[in-house]
């Protein structure tokens, strides 16, 4: 996992980028500044995960990028990814943590505070937390957290937190201030017309030094 925790987390969601336009996206995102990834494919199976995997694999390993696999943590670590991202319903964080080689991050989705402090004492290596605003990236959508969340959140564990839902350019420096280390984001960044160019607008609202942000 790179440290500190990049305060830009870009989702390459497969039901937002086609297979053919992966590679493309990805490389965009990463010139842009982009170093930490998830790849997303809620209706792929385990082989297309795999492939897509190893393709932002191929772009990301010689530029330091960081591939986090959602979900699945076979193909995360078939794939050479550094790490899996879990859901609630998902392996147990302490299941995966005694397959995975240690240098393999592992995250977790929460969306609330008790999930929050469940999460704070199983071996992960972030927390992510939402969603903070209305977002229509899920099917299934948890109730809204909120920067009030936000800021319970970070009360409840000294793990990196990870802002997600409904995060916008309008919206990121908010979920930074409001106690997250990092915001992830998918619509925002792939529904843009120009991901890469997107990327460095949120690079740019974000850059600021760590503990330093004024409202």
């Amino acid at each position: 996992m790179l440290l500190p925790f990049p305060r830009l987390y870009a989702i390459v969601d497969a039901a937002w980028v086609a297979p053919p336009a992966l590679s493309e996206v990805t490389a965009g995102l990463l010139k842009a500044g982009v170093r930490l990834f998830q790849y997303r494919d809620k209706k792929g199976n385990p082989r297309e995960m795999f492939e897509a995997s190893r393709r932002m694999m191929d772009l990301l390993k010689p530029s330091g990028g960081v591939l986090i696999v959602n979900d699945r943590a076979d193909v995360a670590w078939a794939a050479g990814a550094g790490g899996v991202h879990l859901g609630q319903d998902d392996l147990p964080a302490e299941r995966a943590r005694r397959i995975l080689p240690r240098d393999m991050a592992i995250g977790l989705s929460t969306h609330s505070v008790t999930q929050v402090k469940d999460a704070d004492r199983l071996p992960l290596d972030y927390i992510a937390f939402g969603p903070v605003f209305p977002t229509h990236s899920k099917e299934r959508l948890d109730p809204i957290v909120g920067l009030e969340g936000i800021r319970a959140a970070r009360q409840a564990t000294r793990k990196p937190l990870v802002a997600i839902g409904g995060i916008t350019l309008d919206n990121a420096r908010e979920a930074i201030q409001s106690g997250a280390d990092s915001v992830a984001v998918i619509g925002a960044l792939l529904g843009a017309p120009d991901p890469a160019e997107r990327a460095r607008q949120f690079l740019e609202v974000l850059e600021e030094p760590r503990g330093r942000m004024s409202p």
